[in-house]
Formats: structure tokens, C-alpha cells, sequence
């Protein structure tokens, strides 16, 4: 399942994600679950038609990354491999960065990271006039509404609902979600 909040020029996409075996290090062997946010460039391109047509949405590259999962064979609720990318390029995240406050309070950790664009602008390293002026109020203003719809997807993937495996044979690697 896919949630976009979209701003001016910057907007926050939350998915579930399943990975069967994403191996990115030592002791995060197996299959992980969870919800992943994005904070990503979004345009609204020209297009032709009238007034009334349908504009095309654009969710462009991601300015941070942040990943709520769980190895699938530990107890819900661990946080495990919950980690964030503060820094991205193009479309790939830098090495995952663990964080004890991160860990201890996933939502918390991402509404104050939310809250606060000017600082994740700066470490990303990108230039602050990418975004639009009111972006940083307008998503300050809606942190509680995506940190409610992070927790409802946490519990329908702790529901089994969401983040499931992929059907049929198992395949090394394979990513289930649209984020």
C-alpha cells in the first residue's frame, strides 16, 4: 500500500515493504518487514488538456530515507533492522544509518525528522532553494497526520495484512512494495 502527502515541491511517500533477504551486513541475515517513508522532489509537469483534465504527479528522487523493519523471524515490535539514509543519490540510499533514539521510538525519531526539513536539506547536502519556501511549514503541519498512517501501517503489517512475501518460488533478494 502506497500514501504520497505532496507540497509544493517536496513530498512524503509511505509504503510497506517486504525484502526476502536483503543482506546488508552481518546479523541482518533474512527476510524483513515493515514500513519505509521517503521524503522525495515532486512535480506536476505540463500537460495538455483542459482546465478540467487530470495533471500528471511526478514523485521524483528522495532527499532521506527511513526504514521501519523487523526481521520476519524475530519478535514484532523489535525494530531490529529500523535504520535511516540521511544522505541519497539519484535513486540509491548511502550505507544505513543506525540510531539508538531511532530505535526506541521509530515514530518519534521520524516526526521530529519530518519536522524539521531545513535540517534533513542540510544532511543531504543538497541546496535548500530545491524546495519550495512553505513546504517546510506546510509538512511540519501534517507530521501527525503521516505518523498516524506509518502506525496503521505498522499494525497492518504486524497484522499480516501488509509487507507480505512474494508468491510462488522463493527469489534471492526480491523487494515486495512500491517504495
Amino acid at each position: 500500500m502506497l500514501h504520497v502527502f505532496a507540497f509544493g515541491r517536496v513530498g512524503v511517500a509511505v509504503g510497506d515493504l517486504y525484502f526476502v533477504d536483503p543482506r546488508p551486513g552481518p546479523g541482518q541475515e533474512g527476510a524483513e518487514r515493515g514500513v519505509r517513508v521517503e521524503v522525495r522532489l515532486m512535480e506536476s509537469p505540463a500537460r495538455d488538456g483542459s482546465i478540467y483534465a487530470s495533471r500528471p504527479i511526478l514523485v521524483g528522487p528522495p532527499l532521506w530515507r527511513a526504514d521501519l523493519l523487523e526481521s520476519v523471524a524475530g519478535p514484532p515490535g523489535s525494530y531490529d533492522r529500523t535504520h535511516h539514509h540521511p544522505r541519497m543519490r539519484d535513486w540509491e540510499p548511502n550505507t544505513r544509518q543506525f540510531d539508538d533514539e531511532m530505535s526506541a521510538d521509530p515514530l518519534g525519531f521520524v516526526g521530529r525528522r519530518l519536522a524539521d526539513l531545513d535540517g534533513m536539506l542540510t544532511d543531504a547536502g543538497m541546496d535548500p532553494t530545491v524546495v519550495d519556501p512553505d513546504d517546510a511549514t506546510e509538512l511540519r503541519e501534517t507530521v501527525a497526520e503521516i505518523v498516524d498512517t506509518i502506525g496503521r501501517l505498522l499494525a497492518g503489517v504486524r497484522a499480516g495484512r501488509l509487507a507480505r512475501p512474494p508468491e510462488g518460488e522463493r527469489q534471492e533478494g526480491a523487494r515486495v512494495g512500491w517504495l
